[in-house]
């Protein structure tokens, strides 16, 4: 202790060799407990101090103030125990207000309170000093009591009174209580004192009241620059920004030079108008001032130039701030972050390491998201034991930000053992574990989560909604979908964009094509996303000539259409047949917008040419691509050649798909399915055996249907673990029956084994569509759709005899197949029979 005494170098001197203090040292040392030694020890380094003789309260008063004065809290509570041991009572009202003010300043704000409580007479200055003691403790309540005790002993209001009440009350959310103080004011006669009326349009700015504020700034007749900062900060917090520049030109033309809180105003201003230009003319006066240097300015300008896109003059603008604190790095490292620029946001926290800053939860969460986006699963876990090792393990920021870069990284069993272990969970801790859990395919399981966040009492939002509308969209559970929907109206986020969106492709992806564009029409704003999901809607629905009409629509509304608008458009194309149009969109891509065209949109163009049967057309294609083919575009020609039984070019095709994909048992299938319909067996055992060498299976033909909020599925020539089984077979039977005098006639040739074809036929009956199909006419209400999902590419057979059932039994059934949807209605399909 007294080393650290000793140590405070001049300011210490100065202090010790006041010759009011110097008879009171010793007594004090003495008070403080020191030991002998440690006396002996500053007398001899402090042989002039000379003794005082009697309580001199203003000498008292002089060290207190300098102990306030120059932060010595410690020497300002040892003279407290020195004038205790001496007769408090003899320090006046003056000296009392003194060292009431350092225990605030000290914030040990229980000590003022006693010490308040036991002046025996007191004055506006006591009170107005423990106001701003329990205002800086955030004890607004208490605050606000004792305004109200200095009001009704009688004492005076005068500014400083009202100013600090008025930040009470700002800061408590109570500010549209400032109405009665605004009445005491003009009832006083200070409505005209530049700085009540600074705190008074600060209140009515955080209410809202805009116009009020500034009746309030008119009515005061010497404006100084606080005054008019405290205007133009009004304007900008209020989004009334060209009412801000005019404020600052107004302030200017007085004659008043701006300061580092009117330049951050001004900045956000600019930002609020998107006018950047004047930003940068507002950067060159902030340059001249030299506030570039204040922490505020310097963070108001990365701010400008990160939303002007402009990320690298933010770096240099960051580069040039002399004194680079934690807040300036957590900043860059975050836009950075945010603008998918991760590497640079992960070397700038480096180089913040480097430079000895410490982070804190918003830098971490910032670099952590960096990780997330990059995947970048070890970073995220050396990141993680320094999150541990700062001690902000618990802080929720950042465990959120962890569970995301697990998840993100596919390790979910992490992301799930954090998310149990966090105590205080919040929205963004649901919405983390719920995304995560869609993102790794486990729809039910995110859909359960979002049960226990019900009951939990916390609330969604348009990450929650818009991420299980995508959860019910891969399971095509439309029942769900449409629950998901109706929380969305009544908590009004179905006016949210990202949620409209995800509602336009749930509903398509469940095969609801006009809910899907009735979401669409109802949306109050659509973006880039929107017209590109009902594309693709329409597309995948085999409605090709509605997919243009929307795209024809989006151009029309001067949308610009991206990479994923013409792939949409060009699947659409291949969905139709629509060979010409085809390459015109291909075609338009480049020469109207100035998009090159990706592998996927070419891998479009093969499928459309090799299902009219150019084949040769579209070898010629796949050889024109200006960078290397990939699996996708082999196995389209594949695809191709078998449905036309081109067995030496699907040979061909298949070998690539092959050199680029050994173990990719799809190749394998079609290349036996074109031998078996070549009736070359030999081949077809080859390629068995190949299979079976590689340890290769053949994917089972799977289908599901959705009845009551459950999910059945069938597999190809097996019901038999269903409960419902001897009834599906008899519907299955009444169906072959009713067939045989219907005009439907089996088609054996899909069936690619060497066995009879009343085996053939049996076979083709167990088919997994036609089981769930079966079931779904027993078990779902008479008139209602019938929705079946099947994973692979729907036989020649089952589209027939599903064709020939819609007549049967006068209901719509839409098939869901692993390339588009097929809806089937009197005996016909929206395919048109081209798939």
């Amino acid at each position: 202790m007294l080393r650290y005494v000793l140590g405070r170098g001049q300011a210490w001197t100065t202090f010790a060799n006041l010759p009011a203090f110097q008879s009171q040292f010793w007594v004090l040392l003495w008070h403080c407990q020191f030991s002998s030694q440690s006396i002996h020890f500053t007398k001899n380094q402090h042989t002039n101090l000379q003794e005082i003789s009697s309580f001199d309260s203003r000498a008292y008063v002089n060290l207190l103030q300098s102990s306030v004065k120059t932060k010595d809290f410690i020497a300002g509570k040892a003279l407290h125990c020195d004038i205790l041991k001496r007769g408090g009572a003899c320090l006046d009202l003056f000296g009392q207000n003194i060292l009431l003010n350092l225990y605030v300043k000290s914030e040990l704000l229980h000590d003022a309170v006693h010490l308040f409580d036991e002046m025996s007479t007191r004055n506006v200055v006591s009170f107005v000093t423990l106001l701003q003691g329990y205002l800086q403790a955030e004890q607004y309540t208490a605050a606000v009591e004792l305004f109200v005790r200095l009001h009704r002993e009688g004492h005076e209001l005068n500014p400083f009174v009202f100013t600090t009440i008025l930040k009470v009350l700002v800061n408590m959310e109570e500010a549209e209580m400032g109405w009665r103080i605004h009445a005491c004011i003009y009832k006083l006669g200070h409505d005209s004192n530049p700085f009540v009326t600074t705190a008074l349009v600060d209140a009515y700015s955080v209410s809202g009241l805009v116009d009020f504020s500034r009746d309030v700034f008119d009515g005061v007749i010497d404006k100084d620059m606080v005054s008019w900062t405290g205007m133009v900060t009004c304007y900008a917090e209020n989004e009334c920004f060209d009412e801000a520049l005019g404020c600052l030109s107004q302030m200017r033309l007085e004659g008043w030079m701006p300061n580092n809180y009117t330049f951050a105003s001004v900045i956000k201003a600019c930002l609020g108008l998107r006018a950047i230009d004047v930003g940068k003319s507002v950067h060159g006066c902030v340059l001249k001032t030299r506030y570039e240097m204040d922490p505020s300015v310097g963070i108001s300008l990365l701010d400008l130039y990160c939303k002007s896109g402009d990320l690298n003059d933010a770096a240099r603008v960051f580069q040039e701030i002399p004194e680079r604190d934690v807040v300036h790095w957590s900043f860059i490292i975050a836009r950075y972050s945010q603008s998918n620029r991760c590497d640079e946001a992960l070397e700038f926290f480096s180089q913040m390491r480097r430079e000895s800053v410490v982070p804190n939860q918003f830098t971490f969460a910032s670099v952590l998201q960096a990780c997330a986006s990059v995947e970048a699963l070890d970073l995220g876990m050396q990141i993680h034991c320094y999150v541990t090792k700062f001690g902000l393990y618990s802080d929720v920021f950042v465990t959120n930000a962890l569970m995301d870069v697990y998840a993100k990284c596919g390790k979910m069993e992490n992301t799930v053992g954090m998310f149990l272990e966090t105590e205080n969970k919040n929205e963004v801790s649901w919405n983390t574990i719920i995304v995560g859990h869609v993102q790794c395919g486990d729809g039910e399981k995110a859909l359960s989560l979002f049960i226990d966040m019900h009951e939990a009492q916390v609330r969604g939002s348009s990450v929650t909604y818009s991420s299980l509308l995508r959860a019910c969209a891969t399971l095509a559970a439309l029942e769900t979908g449409h629950q998901i929907h109706s929380f969305t109206i009544k908590t009004i986020y179905d006016q949210d964009l990202a949620v409209g969106n995800a509602l336009v492709d749930m509903y398509a992806k469940c095969g609801s094509i006009k809910d899907a564009r009735l979401a669409f029409e109802t949306m109050n704003e659509r973006d880039v996303v929107s017209w590109n999901a009902m594309v693709s809607a329409y597309s995948m629905h085999g409605l090709g000539s509605e997919a243009l009409n929307i795209f024809e629509r989006m151009v029309r509304s001067h949308v610009n259409p991206n990479q994923l608008t013409f792939l949409g458009v060009l699947s659409a194309c291949s969905n139709s047949g629509s060979l010409s149009q085809g390459y015109a969109y291909l075609s338009m891509m480049l020469d109207d917008y100035g998009i090159e065209p990706w592998i996927e949109h070419y891998t479009c163009m093969v499928s459309l040419l090799g299902r009219l049967g150019h084949l040769d057309k579209a070898l010629k294609l796949i050889e024109d691509i200006p960078f290397e083919p990939s699996v996708m575009v082999w196995r389209a020609l594949l695809g191709a050649c078998v449905l036309h039984n081109e067995v030496e070019l699907g040979k061909t095709a298949a070998q690539r798909v092959l050199e680029l994909e050994p173990q990719d048992e799809a190749a394998y299938v079609l290349l036996s399915n074109m031998y078996a319909t070549s009736k070359r067996w030999e081949n077809v055992a080859f390629v068995r055996k190949s299979m079976k060498k590689k340890r290769l299976k053949k994917e089972p033909g799977l289908s599901w249907v959705e009845n009551q909020g459950s999910v059945h599925y069938f597999s190809v020539g097996d019901a038999s673990s269903h409960p419902d089984i001897k009834l599906i077979h008899g519907m299955l039977e009444w169906f072959n029956l009713k067939s045989k005098g219907g005009g439907y006639i089996p088609n054996c040739d899909v069936v690619l084994l060497d066995v009879e074809d009343d085996e053939k036929i049996r076979l083709l009956w167990l088919h997994s569509e036609r089981l769930a199909l079966a079931f779904a006419l027993l078990r779902t209400p008479p008139g209602s759709p019938i929705r079946i999902i099947k994973n692979l590419r729907i036989c020649l057979d089952c589209h027939a005899a599903i064709k020939f059932i819609s007549t049967l039994v006068q209901r719509e059934i839409v098939i869901r197949d692993i390339n588009r949807f097929h809806h089937f209605q009197n005996g016909a399909c929206s395919c048109g029979d081209y798939w």
